[in-house]
């Protein structure tokens, strides 16, 4: 897919920050870098709005974490984990982003959705139909669903340079590349089993904020 991108073009970022974080962790096992993320999506065009979906938990471990993705210009929507009877938990996010990208899309000449989810594909092809908004995606290619890459306009394949998109990578995935483990700020019913609250002693605004390893 080839399309226009030029620095006058508005743009707005929706990130699905839980989406790309079990991404990361389930294929290479690293962590994401934000501001990566945000910096290849821009392309150097004009940003109005950069939004990142997030989850918060009981003991608010996370603040550290909105407060990293703050000082990277993203601005943070956040919603409660929700713990139904029998300890079921939910935390989703999708219609929430969705009605803020077809709220700003008059705004904007480019939308960029930062998932791989399938379920996004209406909204995609509604926002091409009803605003005309150049609507972009980028994540991993490889647990991205594929009509999204197809009904997009442009598909950024974070996969195809996961060096970049990532901190605490080694090739293979076979390492996380540091001493310590690292998991999200928040915890989230993912398929085969809840994702874990971030141990002990780690900061996560190392852990999800794009900051380089120290």
């Amino acid at each position: 897919m080839a399309v226009i991108k030029h620095k006058e073009q508005r743009v707005g970022i929706f990130i699905d920050t839980q989406n790309l974080y079990h991404s990361a962790k389930n294929l290479y096992r690293a962590r994401v870098n934000f501001g990566a993320v945000v910096k290849e999506s821009v392309a150097g065009r004009h940003l109005i709005r950069a939004m990142a979906y997030v989850v918060t938990t009981e003991s608010g471990e996370e603040s550290a974490f909105f407060e990293a993705l703050n000082k990277l210009g993203i601005e943070i929507r956040t919603k409660d984990l929700q713990v139904f009877y029998g300890g079921t938990k939910k935390a989703d996010w999708d219609v929430g982003m969705a009605i803020d990208a077809v709220s700003l899309a008059p705004k904007l000449d480019a939308v960029i959705l930062a998932t791989g989810d399938g379920d996004f594909v209406p909204l995609v092809e509604y926002l091409k139909r009803k605003d005309g908004c150049q609507v972009e995606v980028i994540s991993f290619g490889k647990s991205s669903s594929g009509k999204l890459r197809e009904a997009a306009d442009d598909f950024i394949d974070m996969s195809a340079d996961p060096r970049k998109f990532l901190i605490g990578y080694r090739s293979g995935g076979s390492s996380w590349g540091f001493g310590r483990s690292s998991t999200p700020p928040s915890t989230k019913e993912n398929g085969s089993g809840t994702e874990a609250q971030k141990e002990d002693g780690e900061d996560p605004a190392i852990t999800m904020s794009g900051e380089p390893d120290r």
